[in-house]
């Protein structure tokens, strides 16, 4: 056999479809399967055609027994079974014209040869010309003699009928046994066939690549093997040889490479530690100098820079204020404190967006002749960046022309992003706090609105009439307005004093029971009302400090509501700490209409605040009030608000 190295060489990747391993198994595969799906589906019809004659024996059997059985009813006929009769010739006529039209769905058909087909129209006209009429006119009455001489011929072609079907059916039952034989035969054949070719193109190949392996792995680098085929594995042997080659040189050039390897992988490992030293410290709860100063060291350090300095971009985004600076003389850093951001990133920018300056006398820049004086022969600027916004940038100072390789200046890019996502991080915390804040007044204020704010409104009011009663010495009406006065006040003390005490609230973990129940008690020394407290937690596990302090802001303004509207005799608290956790306030006082409220636009800052604080929980706040029934009030909190304790 010729060897076809050079037209493997051409397609070393890929043999040519015709050539190939998978296209001489799949082509064996499907012929083999053909020539079994053939085989199976000639077994499946003779298998088929046998049943359906099977059943047409059957039926041409039982046309004789329903024949002879019409000819018994005939000899014992009376007058009273005309229905049987009649019953039993229209079966006949139903069996005749199922084995005429034949039925595939049971199946039940008559063999497709002429002489059955000929002998089956011979049954059938017999039976509707001779003994059909016949047994009619018996039961009309007349002589059934017609009748039983037509029987013996009817039955005798019956017979001849039943007997050719199953001289057919022998003949299709030995052919197929043979087709079974035969089957039996290429399953034996195509197996040998199989493994003898398994072998050939398959098993020999991979042998002689294990002995080529074998002797690889003993170092025999000088081993090739026979290029014997243009298969897949003709293409295997052929690189199989090229890796030889190539293991060869390779051999000669190990300790090098080795070397080489260990230095990448040395350098990988800084790079990667310098990122999480880096991480680690960006982590930890500093100020945005502590930060910005220790991340400017670091970066120093590592990357032997001799001055270094970080900018923000103002909120114009037109200037780049210096934060902090290493390295770097005073008059320098006032030179470099408000630069341009157009200044900032002149230069060479690389695939990373860094820029690397390293010919200052090329740069129009002041900043830049700044640099140069101050003994530095390079920079290289990088940007800070967050979620695609550039918040500013950081520079390292080089006294000596300093190249930035590639993987160095992707490390600074990425050093960059650690360190804007750590500012950005303060920012945005430093925001969710004043947010807070101001979210804590808002409620506050409101607080203070629907109490102290009313209570000296309502002074205000008596204290202008207690004036023009003066005025006009009407002591009747400045006896009836200080009582007022003196209840006015005292409720906005009272109001005073509970804002405090609530302002002051602190929770620790677990303590809500214990603060509910001093409020509860406080409420009842305020007002002499008759409070009833039921609590059951004895399934769920206790709120979180921040959230039992929301729920008891929500009772202290609820608790508060009643005092000064309901004009109550009794409330009643109820804390339920399941999967959900659960609070209502009920009282029985004068409760009110909420359509009608809502129609006079009333709004009761109260219930706001209840309601922002039950947000806040992502909790549901449901009220309920009727005019003379008192008002409940639900807080729900779902076990999928619930924060981990």
């Amino acid at each position: 056999m010729n060897r076809p190295d050079a037209q493997i060489a051409d397609s070393v990747d890929q043999p040519a479809l015709r050539d190939r391993l998978s296209t001489r198994i799949v082509a064996s595969a499907l012929l083999a399967l053909l020539v079994v799906l053939s085989m199976i589906g000639w077994t499946l019809w003779l298998s088929w055609q046998l049943e359906g004659a099977g059943a047409a024996i059957n039926d041409a059997g039982s046309l004789r027994m329903r024949a002879n059985r019409v000819g018994i009813e005939l000899l014992q006929a009376s007058a009273a079974r005309p229905a049987q009769w009649h019953a039993e010739l229209q079966a006949q006529r139903d069996t005749l014209s199922r084995l005429q039209r034949g039925v595939p769905s049971r199946p039940l058909f008559l063999p497709n040869d002429a002489a059955i087909r000929a002998q089956m129209q011979l049954v059938e006209r017999t039976w509707m010309t001779q003994l059909q009429p016949a047994a009619e006119s018996t039961l009309q009455g007349r002589d059934h003699t017609a009748y039983l001489r037509a029987l013996p011929v009817f039955v005798q072609e019956a017979d001849h009928l039943v007997q050719m079907i199953e001289t057919d059916n022998a003949g299709k039952t030995t052919l197929l046994r043979m087709s079974q034989a035969v089957l039996l035969g290429i399953a034996c054949v195509g197996t040998l066939t199989l493994i003898y070719l398994l072998y050939l193109w398959i098993i020999s190949p991979v042998l002689h690549l294990q002995e080529g392996l074998r002797r690889m792995t003993a170092r025999e680098f000088g081993v090739r093997l026979p290029v014997e085929s243009r298969d897949e594995f003709g293409v295997l042997a052929y690189g199989f040889n090229r890796m030889a080659d190539e293991l060869e040189g390779l051999y000669r050039e190990l300790e090098d490479r080795v070397q080489q390897k260990t230095a990448q992988l040395a350098n990988q490992n800084r790079e990667l530690g310098a990122l999480y030293d880096m991480a680690a410290f960006l982590n930890q709860p500093t100020d945005i100098d502590t930060l910005c100063h220790g991340f400017l060291q670091r970066v120093m350090q590592q990357f032997n820079a001799d001055g270094g300095s970080i900018r923000v971009i103002d909120p114009l985004g037109e200037k780049l204020h210096l934060v902090v600076s290493e390295g770097l003389s005073e008059s320098l850093e006032e030179t470099e404190h408000c630069m341009k951001v157009d200044a900032c990133f002149c230069g060479e920018a690389t695939k990373q967006g860094v820029v690397v300056i390293r010919d200052f006398r090329k740069l129009p820049q002041p900043e830049a002749f700044h640099c140069a004086k101050e003994g530095f022969q390079g920079l290289a600027v990088f940007r800070v960046v967050t979620r695609d916004e550039v918040l500013g940038s950081f520079s390292l100072h080089f006294r000596s022309t300093h190249e930035v390789p590639a993987a160095e200046a992707q490390l600074l890019e990425t050093l960059g992003q650690h360190l804007g996502v750590a500012l950005d991080n303060r920012r945005l915390s430093a925001k969710a706090r004043q947010l807070a804040v101001a979210e804590e007044r808002n409620l506050v204020a409101q607080g203070l609105h629907d109490s102290i704010a009313q209570g000296l409104n309502f002074l205000n009011l008596q204290l202008q009439m207690l004036d023009s009663a003066l005025g006009r010495e009407d002591l009747k009406e400045v006896r009836e307005i200080v009582p007022l006065l003196r209840t006015g006040v005292d409720e906005s003390y009272q109001d005073v004093r509970e804002l405090l005490l609530n302002f002051r609230s602190k929770l620790g973990q677990g303590a809500l029971l214990a603060a509910v129940e001093d409020t509860i008690a406080r409420f009842r020394r305020q007002t002499g009302m008759a409070v009833l407290l039921q609590v059951d937690e004895l399934e769920g596990a206790p709120l979180p400090p921040e959230q039992q302090l929301q729920v008891l802001f929500i009772l202290q303004e609820a608790l508060s509501n009643i005092r000064k509207h309901a004009q109550a005799s009794q409330a009643t608290v109820e804390i339920n700490n399941r999967r959900d956790f659960e609070m209502v306030i009920r009282d029985n006082g004068r409760g009110y209409e909420p359509a009608e409220v809502a129609e006079r636009g009333e709004r009761h800052v109260g219930l706001h605040i209840m309601q922002e604080r039950a947000k806040r929980l992502n909790a549901s706040l449901v009220l309920d009030a009727r005019p003379g029934a008192g008002v409940s009030i639900k807080l729900v909190l779902p076990q999928t608000a619930r924060q981990a304790a």
